[in-house]
């Protein structure tokens, strides 16, 4: 399966590039990885309701253009549904089967993914009702599509 990363904003720091690159490499094993890295919309200190929705809708816009056709769409958002990591191995594992061929998970920016997003979403997965920046979000994302892999495989690793 061909799995892609679709992210709002670049990933700075060595250490998150450090741990992507390593997961990067694990998973090449496994499956055809492209993480696609979006410019984020600079935002105000305080924002109107009006100004977040329209950088939603800016950033929305290029991450629907970054989607393929016909990819099976994850969207990362606080209120999608939480799965544990035999469920999201479990649900991979069943796409597969079901003939997905191409995957995508999509990390927004720090406002969070626009109402279109959202809608091209084929499922929506939650890791938790707390926030995190979105350079972890990508390492823990990474990391727990290794750990499906190797659950569902039957490979040590997953404890």
């Amino acid at each position: 399966m061909r799995i892609t990363i679709v992210c709002v904003g670049k990933l700075k720091e060595r250490y998150w590039q450090d741990a992507i690159a390593e997961y990067s490499k694990r998973l090449q094993r496994y499956h055809k990885l492209e993480i696609i890295e979006l410019p984020d919309e600079k935002a105000p200190e305080n924002l109107s309701a009006a100004q977040e929705t329209e950088i939603k809708r800016k950033e929305g816009e290029r991450i629907c253009r970054a989607i393929a056709e016909h990819a099976y769409v994850v969207a990362l958002a606080i209120q999608g549904k939480p799965l544990t990591s035999e469920q999201l191995a479990a649900h991979m594992a069943k796409k597969a089967v079901d003939g997905v061929s191409h995957m995508v998970f999509v990390i927004g920016g720090s406002l969070g993914l626009s109402e279109e997003v959202m809608q091209r979403a084929d499922f929506a997965l939650s890791f938790s009702a707390m926030t995190f920046p979105h350079q972890m979000m990508r390492v823990i994302l990474l990391e727990q599509i290794y750990r499906a892999e190797k659950i569902n495989r039957k490979e040590p690793y997953h404890k």
